[in-house]
């Protein structure tokens, strides 16, 4: 049976058994369940990157200015296209809510902890959001958990849905390695609102900080890694699968931790800055 086939067997919202037991019972590794992209045709997964791209490099423009700019370069779509695509991308201009960030009508939204506060020590503040990585076939999710302070990136996984799980699994990750922070502050959508996330964040005695509404420049700096990311190796690596995306992410989130100089920090990488401050406060 082809791992597509398997992958199908297995039901997200399963009373009984999950996804790691039903991966077994199909002999399907984790990994593949997740790295197993979305698949879309070619042409319309072309298109995507193309808005991907414009969307990166002007994250202020909406569906028509994108269809306009994309129409400068050849490319010729309508708006209503442009719409419905960024939003099966989690993509929206950045004076409105991504769309990756749909808030659930029945979760309970927390207030912003952030304003006024002086973050200046790690896991004081740590924040999260997720953003779309095209591959050859398809395209898949990507979370991430970000200490906010130093911009180290303490936790990443992929996924081939925006299914909350996968952001729990990072979030414990990274509780495990470092330690839980202060305060988690994420925007408002359903991942970050349901019931698995907020009580992870509960019962290690986290407090919790949402982004106001229409205000994605409340978590800049996870934006900021994004459009580093996607510039500086997403967009320059022939990502023929979630094996091959996964690899490459690895490595760039690699080199951003632990080689890639921050202008904010000195010019001091985030690893470097996270652990000497943690150094400091453990010796005090």
């Amino acid at each position: 049976m082809s791992p597509a086939k398997k992958k199908a067997m297995i039901r997200r919202d399963h009373p009984d058994l999950s996804i790691s037991q039903q991966c077994k019972l199909v002999k399907l590794s984790r990994a593949a369940f997740y790295y197993m992209p979305v698949g879309v045709s070619g042409a319309t997964l072309e298109l995507m990157k193309a808005i991907d791209r414009a969307f990166t490099k002007y994250p202020f423009f909406g569906s028509r200015q994108i269809a306009a700019y994309l129409r400068r370069d050849g490319i010729v779509v309508g708006r209503h296209r442009v719409r419905r695509l960024m939003a099966k991308m989690g993509l929206e201009a950045i004076y409105k809510r991504p769309r990756t960030s749909q808030p659930h009508p029945q979760h309970k939204v927390y207030p912003y902890l952030l304003r006024g506060m002086t973050i200046g020590r790690p896991n004081q503040v740590w924040c999260s959001d997720i953003t779309f990585i095209p591959v050859k076939h398809g395209f898949l999710y990507l979370v991430a958990i970000m200490d906010w302070a130093t911009r180290k990136v303490l936790s990443w996984w992929l996924s081939n849905t925006m299914h909350a799980d996968f952001c729990v699994e990072a979030l414990n990750e990274a509780i495990a390695r470092f330690g839980p922070p202060e305060i988690m502050n994420t925007d408002q959508g359903s991942q970050f609102t349901g019931s698995a996330w907020i009580t992870t964040l509960t019962e290690a005695g986290i407090r919790i900080s949402m982004d106001g509404r229409g205000r994605c420049m409340d978590n800049i700096f996870i934006e900021r890694l994004w459009r580093s990311l996607k510039q500086e190796a997403v967009y320059l690596e022939d990502l023929t699968d979630g094996f091959k995306a996964h690899g490459v992410i690895r490595n760039w989130m690699k080199f951003y931790n632990t080689e890639r100089p921050h202008s904010a920090l000195e010019h001091k990488t985030p690893r470097e800055v996270y652990w000497a401050d943690r150094n400091l406060k453990l010796a005090a």
